[in-house]
Order: C-alpha cells, then structure tokens, then sequence
C-alpha cells in the first residue's frame, strides 16, 4: 500500500526528547502511579485543575524554548515533501506550541491534531482525523512516535505504526510497532519499500 501520509508525535520524535513527567507530576502534587497526565487534570476540581494547566503549561514553554530536532528530522520532512507526502501532527500538546517548534527550526507541517480537538492519543481519534483532512485511508498513513500511546493509537485507526527509540524505555513498546527505527531519515526506504 502506497504511503500518502506520514503523522508525527512531537516531542521525543520530531524534537528530542524534552519532558519529565514525572517532576510535572511531582509539581503538580500527583503520585508517581497517578498516570497520564491529562486524564488525571480532567478529574481535578477546578481551582485545582487551573493550577495544575498553569504547571503543566511553563514545562511547555520551556519545552518550546529549549527544543533541538532530532537527527535527521529536517532532511526528512524536506524529503517527504519533495515526495508529496503529507506532514502531520498528533500532539498531546498544544497546537500553538506545535506552530512555535515548527516556526522556531524553519519546519512546515501540513496539519496539527492537539489536545484540544478531540479525544487524545492513544485514541484513534487524531489518526482519524488527520486521515480524513488529507483524503486518505488510515491503511495508507504512517504513524511516527516514541511512545506506547503513538502505537495504540496508530494501531487502533488502521495506520502504520514507527516507534523512534529515543525514548529510554522505547524497548517495552516494540511489539506494537510495524518498524522499530533509531533516526528519521529511515521512514524514507520503509515508504519505498511499501511502493513495492
């Protein structure tokens, strides 16, 4: 199946790696075991909530300002567009911060799915719609991450899912991925060998 699109998680895949959740949940006041972040804010009180988004939203400003792309993702993205392939986003951030990223190392995305369009990774829904916004079948778009929700969600919506390890525990999610990859630069020869 030819390749149509390529869907990228943000951090950790087109940046490096830049978050500690556990110190934002530390901040927050959240146990180690509390779980994903953005589910466990839906269920706070609401003064509590504002405190933990106040939290959460300087880590994503300091993520903005100290952010370096990964090795290869500039050649990359340049290469799929030579390709004509579309260039996605599926974040659990912000899009505004997904547009500062792009703006701040001269990258070009063709859509941004964020935390606030719908439900988030590791449901399909951002897969989904990203599909529909480029008119083509999930089957025929990739899904690039360096997490366990990349991988569900992709898994979930029918698309190709690429785990990028350069998360430290990118090992224990590999049985989900189609293709395991240590630089950006790969996806080109996993499309050509699609095309096949």
């Amino acid at each position: 199946m030819t390749i149509k699109a390529v869907i990228f998680d943000l951090d950790g895949t087109i940046t490096e790696p830049y978050f500690n959740f556990d110190i934002i949940r530390q901040e927050i006041g959240l146990p180690a075991d509390s779980g994903p972040i953005l589910e466990t804010m839906e269920k706070m009180p609401a003064d509590e909530r504002k405190r933990a988004e106040e939290i959460l939203y300087r880590h994503e400003q300091l993520a903005i300002e100290h952010s370096a792309l990964n090795k290869g993702a500039k050649e990359t993205l340049e290469k799929l567009r030579q390709m004509k392939i579309h260039i996605g986003v599926l974040t659990r951030n912000t899009r505004s911060n997904a547009s500062a990223v792009a703006q701040k190392h001269n990258l070009e995305f063709d859509a941004v799915v964020d935390r606030k369009d719908g439900p988030v990774k590791p449901d399909p829904f951002g897969v989904k719609k990203l599909c529909e916004f480029f008119k083509i079948a999930p089957n025929q778009a990739m899904v690039v991450g360096d997490y366990l929700f990349d991988l569900q969600s992709a898994k979930a919506a029918g698309a190709k899912a690429i785990l990028i390890k350069t998360g430290e525990n990118a090992d224990k999610f590999g049985y989900l991925a189609d293709y395991i990859i240590d630089s950006l630069d790969e996806i080109i020869d996993i499309i050509e060998q699609n095309e096949k």
